[in-house]
């Protein structure tokens, strides 16, 4: 069942641009496990949000961060898939996509003093080479962009080869992370549009899965 109504984005929020994948995440459904609405963050996206929802995403080489202020109740989730580029203006890239989490953040109530960050993925899901170059390099640039503003790190899953389903809950700050199986994850994750392709097809919810909750 489909919730179209959370995947809205506020009337002033930053406008998406470009093809789908690149800005405001729009794909809901009610995901049963969990007993609450869920949004599916795909590469290139991001959510904010006070509502008790559930943000979700599958991360192989990318990174996502999630970012809280518990006493504003508001917090919110990116996917990037590469670390910066200059003049970037797609939250694909990490420098864009962890400015514009924080800005749409401070316009629920945040405070950047008050704002705590759980940071995921960067699988070398590719092995040595190209999945494993690009992936350090997005945990270099998670972590040191979040120490050079000040925001505290309270909790992290990153590097090996496994690719990772994340599933955040916003309003309590809890992160689950469930480590994928090696097999099948190069061919799945070896090009965005095979990537958001599978992101898109994954079944909203059926039997139970088993996560790692992280603090």
């Amino acid at each position: 069942m489909l919730v179209s109504t959370l995947g809205a984005p506020p009337a002033d929020a930053w406008s998406r641009s470009g093809a789908a994948g690149d800005g405001w995440a729009s794909c809901t459904y009610q995901e049963h496990q969990f007993q609450r609405a869920a949004i599916k963050i795909l590469p290139g996206e991001f959510y904010v949000t006070r509502q008790d929802v559930v943000l979700t995403t599958v991360l192989g080489s990318c990174v996502s961060v999630c970012l809280r202020d518990a006493e504003a109740g508001a917090g919110g989730m990116n996917h990037f898939m590469l670390p910066d580029t200059t003049g970037a203006s797609s939250a694909r890239f990490g420098s864009f996509a962890m400015e514009v989490l924080i800005n749409e953040l401070f316009k629920q109530g945040a405070r950047r003093q008050h704002l705590q960050a759980k940071v995921f993925g960067g699988g070398a899901v590719m092995g040595a080479g190209t999945g494993q170059h690009v992936g350090l390099q997005n945990i270099h640039f998670a972590l040191s962009y979040l120490a050079t503003e000040g925001i505290q790190v309270i909790s992290r899953d990153l590097g090996t080869s496994a690719a990772r389903k994340l599933c955040y809950f916003p309003v309590d700050g809890r992160a689950l992370v469930r480590h994928l199986p090696a097999s099948g994850t190069e061919s799945e994750l070896s090009g965005e549009s095979q990537y958001r392709a599978r992101l898109a097809a994954e079944p909203t919810s059926g039997a139970v899965e088993l996560f790692t909750e992280e603090p």
